[in-house]
């Protein structure tokens, strides 16, 4: 199981905006999605969220401004190498302009027109209850298609 992140910039407390990426390459291409990845060794979560950030979008974030907003385990049965656990941001306050990067192209969306068709099957589960200010755990499992939710389990605090 791999250790990520998954970083999520808004506007607003509680948040108005969002800002998700167009995956364009790997495992997920073609959703919208949070920014994050892989914490490599020797890395904190922390900082592994802040240098995704700036890999895949370009903006320039300090760990001090991150929110940590809960942890969840993804099991995928069909590639059990891309089972991960991820630790979840928000971030309000960064540097620089989101930019297309060859990984991913970000886009802003008002709350209340996030593409959920668009994204995977488990974020519309919990991203709701992130977004207005919840902090969530839980475990998804993917159907064999690596695409519906087989079952899932989150809680809210």
């Amino acid at each position: 199981m791999r250790s990520t992140t998954l970083c999520l910039p808004v506007q607003g407390n509680p948040a108005e905006r969002i800002l998700l990426g167009m995956k364009k390459t790997g495992f997920g291409r073609g959703k919208y999605n949070g920014f994050g990845g892989k914490i490599e060794d020797g890395e904190t979560p922390e900082a592994a969220a802040v240098r995704e950030l700036a890999e895949e979008c370009g903006i320039v974030a300090a760990e001090s401004d991150l929110e940590p907003v809960g942890r969840l385990v993804f099991t995928f049965p069909a590639r059990p190498e891309d089972d991960h656990d991820v630790q979840l941001y928000i971030i309000r306050k960064w540097q620089g302009q989101p930019a297309e990067t060859s990984e991913m192209k970000p886009v802003w969306f008002a709350v209340g027109d996030i593409p959920y068709n668009e994204m995977w099957a488990d974020d519309s589960y919990w991203l709701p209850a992130v977004l207005k200010g919840k902090k969530v755990s839980g475990e998804v499992y993917f159907s064999e298609d690596n695409e519906e939710v087989d079952g899932i389990t989150i809680r809210t605090e």
